[in-house]
């Protein structure tokens, strides 16, 4: 695998696994933020390695859609409600901040690992 993608899947592994942790821990606010920087990274690598070059943006909604213009079952990551994640970039770290439930936080985790999953698939490591 070339090793741009490598590391931004690599810091994505990293994210999604401080988000569960974090989310263990009772941080939910934190857990929301990495659960919403795992999953940005992994859709710009999915983006680098379809297209040699990823949109230097930080929104879930607009990266699904560049990689539903690649392949259509990106749409699935709307139907699981991945662009909910995108509240939780700016949201969680800068006042006034955003608070996060424990169900709020749940949820944004399990919307990670199936994006995960589902992203993971599509570059071809699963």
């Amino acid at each position: 695998m070339r090793q741009d993608v490598k590391e931004l899947i690599d810091s994505a592994e990293e994210d999604f696994a401080l988000s569960v942790n974090a989310f263990r821990w009772g941080y939910f606010r934190a857990s929301c933020f990495h659960a919403q920087q795992a999953i940005e990274k992994l859709l710009k690598a999915y983006l680098l390695l379809k297209t040699n070059r990823y949109p230097f943006i930080h929104d879930i909604t607009e990266l699904i859609r560049n990689c539903m213009s690649i392949d259509g079952e990106f749409e699935y990551l709307l139907e699981i409600k991945a662009d909910k994640l995108d509240k939780y970039y700016v949201g969680t770290r800068y006042p006034p901040i955003l608070s996060v439930s424990k169900e709020e936080a749940e949820e944004a985790v399990d919307i990670a690992r199936k994006a995960r999953e589902f992203i993971i698939r599509k570059i071809g490591i699963l």
